[in-house]
């Protein structure tokens, strides 16, 4: 099969290769289907919450957030559970913030290593280069008499194999973390804005109810 002969022209190195290829491609996914699950129309939410409060339905505001997938949908619950258990608006801030504090790294999980293999994939293909030429000296050293194509062709072909497996790595590493990348700063954005408009809301909320009152 060509897949063998490739990694047997390789040599060891390109079995690092392939298995950081198999560890990048297992982040990507898990990162992508994380993603895709958490996905949630966030102003659509706190509208629906927002109509919802304005009753002091807490109690089906947090079911609402429970059955709603997201990180904002969880900061959005903790806002919630500390207006209905009567804290002042700086303690439902306190309270967004240790949720964001929770749910930002839960984004950010092993988008790092994604990052590293990028990065090392090329200098272990720069690696097998070297060892390859190295190989080739040694081939040129030890023959004696007429030294053929042949005898080289080896120890070439784990220079060029294993540089070639580097870029093909670490080019849709570096892809696929730009992307993902760009996928957290998006959430972390939705994240603040809804935070933002549940404490807008209970702030006019509060004075609504103030006026009420008089």
């Amino acid at each position: 099969m060509l897949f063998i002969q490739i990694m047997k022209d390789g040599g060891p190195l390109m079995w690092i290769i392939f298995g950081c290829s198999l560890l990048a491609m297992f982040i990507f996914l898990e990162k992508w289907f994380q993603f895709h699950r958490d996905q949630v129309n966030v102003s659509e939410l706190v509208r629906g919450l927002i109509n919802v409060l304005r009753r002091n339905g807490y109690i089906e505001a947090i079911s609402l957030c429970d059955n709603t997938p997201g990180p904002a949908a969880r900061i959005l619950t903790a806002a919630i559970l500390a207006r209905e258990q009567g804290e002042d608006l700086e303690e439902v801030k306190q309270s967004i913030m240790d949720a964001n504090l929770v749910e930002v790294p839960k984004l950010e999980r092993h988008l790092n290593l994604l990052l590293t293999i990028g990065f090392i994939s090329p200098l272990l293909g720069m690696l097998g280069t070297v060892l390859g030429i190295m190989r080739a000296f040694q081939t040129i050293h030890a023959k004696t008499g007429y030294l053929s194509a042949a005898d080289l062709s080896g120890d070439i072909g784990m220079a060029l194999v294993t540089m070639v497996g580097g870029l093909c790595l670490s080019i849709p590493c570096y892809v696929a973390y730009n992307y993902l990348t760009s996928r957290v700063v998006t959430m972390t954005q939705d994240m603040e804005k809804a935070a933002s408009d549940i404490i807008h809301f209970f702030k006019h909320h509060e004075r609504e109810q103030a006026e009420g009152q008089k």
